[in-house]
């Protein structure tokens, strides 16, 4: 493979040095390739002209394996020549060095210590994290100099990094939201099929609450005509409720381009009579109408009060007992390599 169509921002990112392209022979990562790059720059300035309420991410990972089928990064796949379909959820590129890079640039003259947030791309926790641990040493480096951040996420090895993250809430501010949007199992198998289900997303909640550590849930996103009748509305918030979450937040489906191909492709082949209604809606872009995101937050909302759960809020630092030692990784699997250069 040959990645010669970068953008000078991917090339500032990858620089030119190799690739080296794995396989694993573990069930978890059958028909998955990693390709594995040294970094250049690790955070990054969020867009001027973005929704996003941070300015500064981390993403240790490009691609992700948990294949949900409205994921709007699909698009970015597309600037390293790789495929946002089936190549976004199976080609994953990772970020070997992520760690000692962040490390590096929390101590640079011109940093200011200002918020970074993490998993508002692709998922920091997902499967892959559990082969290459990036997580442990970026929240090390965070927590070392009290560098307040967040995390976004769908996965539940989040709860591997606990020790971590109670360490880093006794020194600065630490949010972590993980995101639910329904809890009807026929609609996550088909549109998130490679996450975890999601009541195991809300023991997470559960767990990080009961130790100390404030998690809110990003009810997303809320699925037209699929996953936004009253029933299933209450039903999500009931269980997010009962998992001690501190915030609900709703966020309506979005279909940016690379993502919007992909999820049309898929509500044709799996709910077609739905097409003619989602074009309609989503007509003037990537956003469902004014009228709907109001209409859905209000009774979000409304049910987050009557189950007694507020709106989001600020994380604030915590004091917390220190954690006791963390468990030995387990034994890596079987691999594969080849060395491809970057050109």
């Amino acid at each position: 493979m040959r990645w010669d169509n970068l953008t000078a921002d991917d090339a500032a990112l990858f620089g030119a040095d190799a690739v080296t392209t794995r396989t694993f022979d573990t069930p978890e990562f059958r028909g998955i390739t990693f390709h594995e790059i040294r970094a250049k720059s690790i955070v990054n300035r969020v867009p001027g002209a973005s929704r996003m309420p941070f300015e500064w991410t981390v993403n240790p990972y490009r691609g992700c394996t948990h294949a949900c089928v409205y994921c709007f990064a699909r698009k970015t796949h597309s600037y390293l020549d790789l495929d946002t379909g089936l190549g976004f959820d199976s080609q994953i590129v990772v970020k070997v060095n992520a760690p000692e890079l962040l490390r590096r640039q929390l101590t640079a003259r011109r940093w200011h210590g200002d918020h970074i947030a993490m998993g508002t791309n692709v998922d920091c926790y997902q499967r892959a994290e559990g082969r290459y641990r990036l997580m442990p040493g970026i929240i090390a480096a965070l927590r070392d100099h009290a560098n307040p951040f967040s995390i976004l996420t769908k996965g539940t090895l989040i709860l591997r990094d606990l020790d971590l993250l109670r360490q880093a809430a006794e020194v600065t501010e630490v949010g972590i939201s993980v995101s639910v949007g329904f809890t009807d199992h026929s609609l996550w198998r088909t549109v998130e099929p490679g996450t975890p289900a999601p009541e195991r997303r809300l023991e997470v909640v559960r767990t990080l609450t009961d130790n100390g550590i404030g998690c809110g849930v990003l009810m997303a996103p809320v699925i037209p005509f699929l996953g936004d009748s009253p029933d299933q509305l209450r039903a999500t918030v009931r269980a997010i409720a009962a998992s001690g979450a501190t915030s609900v937040t709703p966020l309506v489906l979005h279909l940016r381009p690379g993502a919007r191909e992909w999820f049309m492709a898929w509500l044709a082949e799996h709910h077609p009579h739905l097409v003619r209604r989602y074009e309609r809606l989503y007509a003037e872009g990537a956003y469902a109408p004014k009228w709907y995101q109001r209409r859905i937050t209000r009774h979000v909302h409304e049910l987050a009060q009557e189950y007694g759960i507020g709106p989001a809020h600020s994380a604030r630092a915590r004091r917390i007992t220190p954690p006791p030692a963390a468990p030995s990784p387990a034994a890596p699997a079987t691999e594969h390599s080849t060395q491809l250069t970057l050109l």
